[in-house]
């Protein structure tokens, strides 16, 4: 019998083409905090998000015409809840984003790897390995020397969004493995209405919180749209349709391993192109959320087998890293 993709060695030249596009979407990923700083202010975020969606749906949903005219009611409405949860993540995300570093944000964000399985485990009445623990006391400790930047000032009121915006992205994760209406849905009919469902949220309090979304996409000039179109195109439509295929065509720990490098991206972008300037004792915390949320990664609790119609990431029965619901 052929060995499958999944099964030749990792080494060889096409598991280095498989693993490339997971790269890059964590490349993307990582860029995302920057490029939300060069297209969004905080008068804007919610036209912005608006717009960046509002971009998205319609190719989204020619793709999943079919799917979506197979869903029945319990789903649309399942799916409509998620929604809503997610409309909460990306607003604090992005709120965040434009009130701190790029680089503290993509670390902070991260942080969703460590608190997911400590959310599970505490629904579960189960607890974590002393190894799990360690690595969640670690990135505590991280985050505070990064957010203070070596000192004993306080979080900005960014950091503090961000870091809502992974204890609601981890609340996601798990109310996702727990929604029996979409646990054999097709993934890309949810997910458009999720994204249906969130950008129908923004449209809706866009007017009384800030300048129309179509005020803001005139205000644009050429490197604004190329940044939105960054957000739209690469960190969204692009991300969500390699996760798609990734899954299926090398391991799913692979792939969550290779996207757990999105906030290492997130540093070097901020670092490099936005210019955050960290004292000795911030970096060393940011090197310790890093080395903190990968050994959380490692030696999470295994996640519950999986009770739909596959496994893996992208589906929403098993709750651990390599089983989040692809992030869009």
């Amino acid at each position: 019998m052929p060995a499958s993709s999944s099964d030749l060695p990792e080494g060889s030249s096409s598991s280095v083409l498989r693993d490339l596009p997971v790269l890059l979407v964590a490349v993307v990923w990582g860029s995302s905090f920057l490029a939300v700083q060069r297209v969004a202010e905080p008068g804007t975020v919610v036209a912005m998000l608006v717009l960046r969606f509002g971009l998205v749906l319609p190719l989204l949903g020619v793709v999943a015409w079919r799917a979506l005219r197979r869903l029945n009611r319990a789903e649309w409405l399942g799916g409509a809840a998620l929604g809503l949860v997610l409309s909460g993540i990306f607003l604090l995300e992005t709120y965040g984003a434009v009130h701190t570093s790029a680089t503290n944000a993509g670390l902070i964000i991260s942080l969703a790897m460590v608190l997911t399985p400590l959310g599970e485990s505490a629904l579960g009445r189960t607890a974590p390995p002393k190894a799990f623990l360690a690595a969640a006391g670690l990135a505590v400790l991280g985050v505070a020397l990064l957010t203070g930047d070596g000192g004993l000032r306080p979080p900005t009121l960014g950091d503090l969004l961000v870091l809502g915006a992974a204890l609601v992205r981890s609340a996601y994760v798990l109310a996702a493995a727990r929604t029996r209406a979409v646990r054999d849905t097709d993934m890309l009919a949810v997910t458009w209405v999720q994204l249906a469902v969130a950008t129908g949220v923004f449209a809706a309090v866009a007017l009384p919180v800030g300048p129309a979304p179509w005020t803001v996409a005139r205000s644009y000039g050429a490197g604004q749209w190329a940044w939105l179109l960054h957000l739209s195109l690469f960190c969204t439509l692009f991300a969500f349709f390699v996760q798609m295929w990734a899954v299926r065509a090398t391991s799913p720990s692979r792939v969550s391993l290779l996207l757990g490098t999105e906030p290492l991206w997130a540093a070097v972008f901020g670092i490099t192109v936005a210019g955050n300037r960290m004292g000795p004792l911030a970096l060393l915390g940011g090197a310790l959320v890093l080395v903190a949320t990968e050994w959380g990664r490692r030696t999470t609790p295994a996640p519950r087998p999986a009770r739909g119609r596959g496994e893996g990431e992208g589906e929403p029965d098993a709750v651990g890293p390599n089983a989040e619901p692809a992030r869009v």
